[in-house]
């Protein structure tokens, strides 16, 4: 576990939910201690700073985003990354999961099977051009891959609930796969993808339990 001291920033770095070299060989500890310790970090301490200037900043991140949403292009930016990364660690596991359950069953409902899935999420990654993330989302039960631009965030949708993410910023992949974002993507939902958090947020999406929050991987943890 990578471990951070308190301080009295507003908000803090959440910590890494497995080591650093949990989700080895599919991406090195090099790979994740760049990404983590250099470019998630510098958006939560860009944030801080930025929310230093606000008279009355929202007590949560969830409520920053969506209040800076095409209001204040700098300060979205930064919010949404922060939170991007965190959700984006969630959304790996060291252990090999599968889709279950009700999610299972949306799966096929909305694309047929989990293989069509698969196409059309490494579909809409790779087909996306310039930096970004790609979604796993869900609206009311039904599912959709939706595919974000630089910082974008599919919380600023009403109704909207991201189960998974994959990072398709270059820095998320190029230590280990070089340019060859499709073999990130196809490893990713391989090996990667934590299928037991999805469901988690598709019961969320279901208004059946709390969705996943930006301090759950920070100092107050459920885990």
């Amino acid at each position: 576990m990578t471990d951070r001291d308190e301080t009295h920033e507003i908000f803090s770095l959440p910590h890494l939910p497995y080591e650093l070299n949990a989700l080895s060989p599919y991406l090195s500890s090099e790979a994740i201690d760049t990404h983590y310790s250099r470019h998630h970090t510098r958006y939560v301490e860009t944030l801080n700073r930025l929310v230093e200037n606000l008279k009355n900043p929202p007590s949560t991140l969830e409520t920053l985003i969506r209040s800076s949403y095409q209001s204040d292009i700098p300060l979205f930016n930064n919010a949404a990354q922060a939170w991007n990364h965190a959700f984006f660690w969630e959304s790996m596991s060291p252990q090999p999961t599968k889709p279950d359950g009700k999610l299972r069953d949306a799966i096929s409902r909305n694309f047929g099977s989990i293989e069509a899935l698969k196409q059309q999420f490494i579909a809409g990654g790779t087909g996306h051009f310039g930096s970004g993330w790609v979604w796993l989302v869900s609206r009311n039960g039904d599912l959709s891959v939706a595919a974000t631009h630089d910082a974008g965030n599919p919380i600023t949708e009403d109704g909207l609930t991201p189960l998974l993410t994959c990072d398709v910023w270059e820095h998320a992949y190029y230590i280990d796969y070089r340019h060859n974002r499709a073999d990130w993507l196809l490893t990713w939902w391989d090996h990667l993808a934590n299928w037991h958090f999805a469901e988690k947020q598709y019961e969320a999406s279901l208004g059946k339990a709390r969705g996943w929050v930006f301090t759950d991987s920070g100092n107050t943890s459920r885990r």
